[in-house]
């Protein structure tokens, strides 16, 4: 096995560790968890499999740990694929003919899907059967396959690129937003007893405020803080470990990492605060643009530090802040 996967490996197992299975253990989302909540308990005392339902929203709050929620709730199982895997009918043929009746398929990035592919699943959403073509030319024909009626979860970061007759068809339709540092804090703080580690309140805060309103980033900091406090604190996180250990992986108190403060100084010292392309900003810090557009740019525009235009990515005088420096362009040591 290479590094890489064994890696991977790792930090999935270390993933599930940490992730609630039942709807009283999902922290945040209060509107969201009621709305599944209402729907599972419907849908259990009809005995009719739940509603087809869409979940959206940034990266890491919580998505699949829905999907296996609802699994666990409606007592049946959970088949998971993502959108890019599924290249052609057949695949998505096989999928759900596997399935048994009620059974839940939950699609991450669900907005990756081919369109060929797409197109398979409205029939089997809505009168669970599939067309599929066999063979080709004179010799083609149509086999309508029966399906169990089964229940599909979709996941996207980027809703507005689904279709509008897929987004149709999904009868519960939710949005998780980012959480708040208090919600983060309670996650740290139980996660770190299941990692067999003391927290106090200060040190949960510290790596909370620090996790971009995301669980996922929340629990990933909690692993180098954890890491550093076995090593230099006696097994014990306080806000004085925590704020020393973040430090040392360069994250400051306000949450931004090093590639953050590298996007802020590329728009603000090389391009004198904008407007500028995210290509020529993703040139600059040597990352791709998808990268820099999906993953850090949303935070930083939710936190004021920039702004979008048609022009371009524009810095904001909290930019300016951060970094030293005056929105007149006065410098102070940290580019002289």
């Amino acid at each position: 096995m290479r590094p890489s996967e064994e890696m991977n490996q790792r930090n999935a197992s270390f993933d599930n560790r940490l992730r609630p299975t039942r709807f009283d253990d999902f922290l945040g989302q209060r509107k969201v968890r009621d709305r599944l909540m209402l729907a599972v308990e419907a849908a259990l005392g009809r005995g009719e499999q739940l509603d087809h339902v869409l979940l959206s929203g940034p990266p890491g709050l919580g998505k699949t740990t829905l999907a296996y929620i609802l699994g666990e709730a409606m007592g049946v199982h959970v088949k998971a694929t993502s959108g890019p895997v599924i290249e052609k009918p057949a695949d998505l043929a096989g999928l759900l003919t596997s399935l048994e009746p009620g059974d839940i398929v939950f699609i991450d990035e669900i907005h990756r899907m081919q369109r060929t592919v797409e197109e398979y699943l409205y029939s089997a959403m809505e009168d669970f059967v599939i067309d599929i073509m066999i063979d080709q030319g004179p010799n083609a024909r149509s086999v309508r396959l029966e399906l169990p009626r089964f229940t599909l979860v979709g996941a996207t970061t980027r809703s507005g690129l689904i279709s509008a007759p897929l987004r149709s068809r999904f009868g519960l339709q939710n949005r998780l937003d980012y959480y708040s540092h208090e919600e983060l804090a309670q996650i740290v703080a139980r996660n770190a007893g299941k990692l067999g580690v003391e927290i106090d309140g200060r040190g949960a805060m510290e790596i909370a405020s620090r996790s971009r309103g995301t669980p996922r980033i929340a629990n990933n900091l909690l692993r180098r803080v954890r890491d550093y406090a076995q090593v230099r604190a006696d097994n014990k996180i306080t806000g004085e470990v925590a704020d020393k250990a973040l430090a040392l992986l360069e994250i400051d108190p306000q949450g931004l990492d090093e590639m953050d403060v590298r996007i802020l100084e590329a728009i603000v010292a090389k391009f004198g605060g904008g407007p500028v392309g995210v290509a020529t900003i993703a040139v600059a810090v040597g990352e791709e643009p998808d990268t820099v557009e999906e993953v850090y740019e949303p935070y930083l525009i939710q936190e004021g530090y920039i702004d979008r235009t048609p022009k371009g990515r524009v810095a904001l005088p909290k930019a300016f802040k951060r970094l030293g420096l005056s929105p007149l362009g006065q410098q102070d040591s940290l580019f002289q």
